[in-house]
Parts: structure tokens; sequence; C-alpha cells
């Protein structure tokens, strides 16, 4: 990502959010300034979610210090911040990698993330308002634009706002938050499935069937359909992990 250079300057500087890639975020236009630190956390996290860094990939501070024109300190701030998110991991005289996560754990982190959804939709309350059904057919619609035009990054975060809208609905706080977190842990794990058209398109229908689930207030169904939804990217991450690292992860 290209960006302008910055004079040094002390950690709290911050630039226009439209600046960087967050206009990704739902509103489409944020009015608060960005630090730089959180452009560089941003900008890493979009490239784990691609694909364009791989687990156990070395994340140099001098060269991200170099590619975003700042300085050490920017640099750790936002690598601290995904450190905290579970994306990438700090290891001692060895710096920081992107977050390498054993099949195990990814059965694990699903396990936990298919109950917490699972919970969600079951506390969650119908019949849903009419307001709320159409702002999920708006995002169900940009995520299938983004499918179609084979905008993956524009794929995560339609899918991601869409996801957020559900649970939402479930109107605990202590539950989204916590179904938000393991999210984020898997956010390297999206990649994998997103590079399968067949998996996008299940992804499409899948959204569409959750919405007619909600219309209908037919819970059952939303229930296996939020089962069914997790396993693509999963089992993707696993296979890949297994091919490049054998299933011992050596």
């Amino acid at each position: 990502m290209a960006m302008r250079s910055a004079k040094r300057g002390p950690a709290t500087r911050s630039i226009p959010a439209k600046a960087s890639r967050a206009v990704h975020d739902e509103p489409a236009v944020a009015t608060r300034k960005q630090s730089i630190s959180e452009v560089i956390a941003r900008s890493l996290e979009e490239d784990i979610v691609l694909g364009r860094r791989h687990p156990r990939e070395h994340l140099v501070e001098q060269d991200l210090c170099e590619r975003f024109k700042t300085h050490r300190g920017d640099v750790r701030l936002a690598l601290f911040d995904l450190e905290k998110k579970g994306i990438i991991q700090r290891i001692p005289n060895r710096g920081a990698i992107v977050r390498d996560l054993t099949p195990q754990e990814v059965r694990e982190i699903y396990a936990v993330r298919e109950e917490l959804e699972v919970m969600a939709v079951r506390v969650l309350p119908f019949p849903v308002a009419e307001g709320n059904l159409d702002r999920l057919v708006v995002l169900q619609r940009k995520h299938s634009a983004a499918i179609d035009a084979g905008n993956l990054l524009d794929v995560f975060y339609s899918n991601l706002h869409f996801h957020e809208a559900l649970f939402g609905l479930c109107q605990n706080t202590c539950l989204i938050e916590a179904i938000e977190l393991l999210a984020q842990k898997t956010y390297g794990i999206r990649s994998y499935a997103n590079a399968f058209p067949e998996a996008l398109d299940q992804a499409r229908r899948d959204h569409i069937d959750m919405i007619e689930a909600l219309r209908a207030s037919h819970r059952d169904d939303l229930i296996a359909l939020a089962r069914r939804h997790l396993k693509p990217s999963q089992e993707a991450y696993i296979r890949a992990y297994e091919r490049r690292f054998g299933e011992s992860g050596a």
C-alpha cells in the first residue's frame, strides 16, 4: 500500500482515515483519524487475510519502517495490536512472525466458535425486524458483488460485516465480543478457502439461506447453516498446513 512519507515524530501522529484501506469499514466513511500504527496494523492484517504473508513468515521491523516511512515506535505499536488479536506472535530473540496455528489449535478454535455462534442463534429474538433484514440483504449483495468482481479484500470485509450484523441480532454484548475475538484469531485462515471459487459460491448461498431462515423465523435451519458455514475455511487451512509442514507441523 503506497503512502506519503511522514516526518519522524511522536507515536501519536495521525493521518486521515481515507488514506488507508479503512474505507472498508462499515459505515463506509470513517471520520476519525488513524494513527500511523493503526494504518500499519490494518495493512499487515490485510496482507495476512489475503495470503500475501504466510504462517511463520517474519515481520522485520526495519523493513516495515522503510515501507511506511516511519520509526520503530509506530511499528512496534502495530505489532503489539496484532499480537493482542492473536494474528501474529513475537518470539524472544527472533522477533515477530505471522502466527502459526496448528491443525489441533484450529480445530479447538473452530469448535468454540461454532458453539458460540450457535448460542447466538439460539437466543436471537424472533421475529427479526424488517429493517435488520434489509441491512443484511444489502451486506449480502456487497459480498456477492465482491465475489463476482474477484476482489478478495472486499470479499473479506463484506463477509465480516455480514456476520457482525447477523450475530449482533442476539443483543448479548458479551457473546458478541467473544465471537468477534475468536473470529480475529482466524483471519489468516480465510484466504485458504477463498482461493477456491466453489467455496466462495457456497458462502454466498449460505448468506442468502441465512437471511431466508431469519425472515421465516426458522431457528433450526439457521443453526444448521451456522455450523456448516464454518467448515470450508477450517478444512482448507488444515489441508494446506499439512501439505506444507506435515501433520506434525515440524
